[in-house]
């Protein structure tokens, strides 16, 4: 029997979808942004999104899911998210996001509700004890200060995190100076934001490599 692969499972649930109808075009359009931020191999299936109210991917281990997190909150027409992040067995397949199965698609559904029920924006789950601890605290500060970004800091957010340019490229860009640039990047805590998701991306990967190891030590004690 082949084994199940191994991958990270990735849902964003449209907060208040029912309030919003212009919802189910906004997944449309973020699958496509998705889609074109991980080409393959980082992306093991399309993403996909369920009518009108959410979004689902499947990644590759070397791939930073939190990545996807940016790029979705720092768009200029953001919805607020709620995210679960889950690394884990995933059945082998093909086809999009949505129509895949596995250990790790069951857990994103079950840390999805709670993320909704304990009213946080993101809950990420590597499968190492200690590490899952440490991501409780501090995932969920990520999309909280996202959805705190005025649309101006936003828009120059995604210029320096997204596209990575410089200030002064961002300021020629828009047509405004490199100071008014970079006051309202520090008012936004722009350099703060991708030092966080720098540092919760590097955290979980830690987090998913001692997970794999401690496996494959149970693995190997058992065959003894």
């Amino acid at each position: 029997m082949t084994p199940p692969a191994t991958g990270i499972v990735l849902f964003g649930d449209v907060v208040d979808s029912r309030r919003d109808p212009g919802s189910t075009a906004w997944l449309r359009s973020l699958r496509a942004d998705l889609d074109a931020a991980y080409p393959r191999p980082e992306r093991l299936a399309a993403f996909g999104f369920t009518q009108g109210d959410e979004v689902q991917g499947l990644l590759g281990l070397a791939a930073d899911p939190f990545r996807g997190v940016l790029r979705a909150g720092l768009r200029p027409d953001a919805r607020a998210l709620r995210w679960a992040i889950v690394a884990g067995p995933v059945e082998p397949g093909s086809g999009p996001a949505t129509e895949r199965t596995g250990t790790a698609f069951h857990v994103a559904r079950e840390v999805l509700a709670r993320a909704k029920a304990q009213r946080l924006g993101l809950v990420a789950i590597t499968g190492d004890t200690a590490t899952d601890a440490l991501l409780a605290d501090l995932a969920p500060l990520l999309p909280a200060l996202l959805d705190e970004l005025t649309p101006r800091q936003r828009e120059i957010g995604r210029l320096i995190i997204v596209d990575e340019l410089r200030r002064a490229e961002a300021a020629e860009r828009l047509h405004v100076s490199r100071a008014t640039v970079s006051v309202i990047a520090d008012r936004g805590h722009v350099r703060h934001l991708q030092g966080l998701a720098r540092a919760i991306a590097t955290l979980f990967a830690e987090g998913v490599a001692r997970s794999r190891r401690g496996v494959r030590q149970t693995d190997t004690g058992s065959a003894a």
